[in-house]
């Protein structure tokens, strides 16, 4: 299965091994290299103290949904292997989507356009 930009999945987190997974916003497009072997994400949190956060409201959800409160944390990238993916959670409205990947352009040194 491929997944879209937007799409919310769940999957292992490789930052702590195979039995640690959580919550990815895939913000990789279908020119990235690999696309539907690897994804660029983003990663999701239910921890509120980060204070550049992105809150993640239900109306900001296309599709599907999350099993507790989370936020984006823009900075926090990885690479998440198509293999890693356990199951879709859902889809984020693409407003929200160019949001969060603005501030990672903008802590990398890139303007948001």
């Amino acid at each position: 299965m491929t997944y879209d930009r937007g799409t919310i999945v769940f999957a292992d987190d490789p930052f702590k091994g195979d039995e640690a997974s959580r919550p990815w916003l895939i913000v990789g497009t279908e020119e990235t290299p690999f696309h539907g072997d690897q994804y660029i994400a983003l990663t999701l949190s239910t921890k509120t103290w980060y204070d550049e956060r992105v809150p993640i409201d239900d109306d900001d959800l296309i599709d599907g949904g999350l099993p507790k409160e989370s936020s984006i944390l823009p900075w926090a990238v990885a690479s998440v292997e198509a293999t890693r993916v356990d199951r879709e959670l859902g889809v984020l409205d693409e407003r929200l989507v160019d949001e969060v990947v603005g501030r990672l352009g903008s802590y990398i040194g890139l303007e948001h356009r």
